[in-house]
């Protein structure tokens, strides 16, 4: 379902909110079109190809981590995809329930657990994913294959960027004020 004011509404009413507001108006158009695209993307997805294999985009995520590294600990899976632990847990929970993965513990050390897809998962991914490519190369059918690109690559470098420089800069910016526990969302409690 697209958003409810588009994308032209949205700016307008950004900028009108902003006004004067000393801000670096280019990094706040990128970041935001950004998520905006990435939204649209992953909805666009899970109501196409996704939807025929009754996927969330989050599953499906974890299934092509799994995939691509043919056996993952949990906890790299989870990092890959991008999940916390407990999330991808109820994901994996569901994926086995259907078939598609399997659990298995670590031969060398037994608190570790290994992710595998089953016979039923590699078939489904190696039917799945040629459908979920062609919505990708749907998605980007109005760049040209340059663009496209340099679209990639432009965004690499932002995630290059933010693995090489993020975790030090959040450090910088949280050493001088504590962080309060983090808490899901919920109301402190006193």
């Amino acid at each position: 379902m697209p958003a409810h004011y588009s994308l032209t509404e949205t700016e307008q009413a950004v900028n009108h909110r902003l006004g004067p507001l000393p801000v670096q108006r280019e990094a706040l158009a990128a970041i935001s079109n950004l998520h905006r695209a990435a939204t649209a993307v992953r909805n666009h997805l899970e109501n196409s190809a996704l939807r025929t294999a009754d996927l969330t985009w989050s599953a499906f995520v974890v299934l092509w981590v799994i995939w691509i590294w043919e056996e993952i600990e949990t906890r790299h899976a989870a990092a890959e995809a991008g999940l916390s632990k407990g999330t991808l847990t109820g994901i994996i929970k569901t994926l086995e329930s259907r078939g598609l993965a399997q659990r298995t513990q670590h031969p060398d050390d037994g608190r570790l657990t290994l992710l595998h897809l089953t016979p039923n998962g590699l078939h489904l991914m190696h039917h799945l994913f040629p459908a979920f490519n062609d919505e990708e190369a749907f998605v980007v059918a109005p760049l040209t294959p340059d663009e496209t690109r340099h679209l990639a690559d432009t965004l690499r470098r932002v995630i290059t960027h933010l693995e090489h420089h993020g975790e030090q800069r959040r450090d910088d910016l949280h050493r001088t004020t504590p962080l309060p526990p983090r808490r899901s969302g919920r109301r402190r409690t006193e």
